[in-house]
């Protein structure tokens, strides 16, 4: 038996006899993989249906709108999306009135939203912290602490590694 792998874990997700190897539906990243992919999917729905925003959009509307002014590349990169589609995204947006860009230090473009873009930012806002709390519902209080606990160890982490596989 493997015991370097805590029992809790071991016993939660049975290891293939084959190969003594966790099945992917029982790795770390494929369960969290799959959450984040289901928040996300009814977020879609529920903001091109409300807000008449993407995904992307969505993020890029809620970054600014927390921290404006940004250029295009640390926008991509809080949002977790490649440069070439986060101007896509923001294109849009600029085309649309949501998103206003202008000349920065050094030949940089900043980002920030435009009135029409914060009157939307208000909206997807309030609508995201309304889907959080139905979400956060299901968990006590402690809970809520030790997730919290958790995810940040595992961002850590997960960035380490990101960061020594990179070298």
């Amino acid at each position: 038996m493997d015991t370097s792998t805590p029992a809790a874990i071991r016993d939660t997700h049975p290891r293939t006899e084959a190969t003594n190897l966790v099945p992917i539906s029982g790795l770390l990243s494929y369960q969290l993989s799959r959450v984040a992919n289901a928040l996300s999917r009814s977020a879609t729905v529920r903001y091109r249906r409300q807000f008449d925003v993407s995904l992307g959009e969505w993020r890029a509307i809620a970054l600014l709108g927390e921290s404006a002014p940004q250029t295009l590349n640390r926008l991509a990169r809080l949002a977790a999306l490649d440069k070439a589609q986060m101007s896509r995204v923001i294109s849009g947006l600029t085309e649309r009135g949501f998103v206003l860009r202008e000349q920065g230090p050094r030949r940089t473009t900043q980002l920030s939203l435009t009135r029409r873009g914060k009157t939307l930012y208000e909206g997807l806002i309030t609508a995201a912290n309304e889907r959080n709390d139905a979400f956060l519902v299901c968990l006590t209080p402690e809970e809520r602490v030790a997730l919290d606990a958790a995810l940040e160890k595992l961002a850590t982490l997960a960035r380490a590694l990101e960061r020594s596989e990179s070298a």
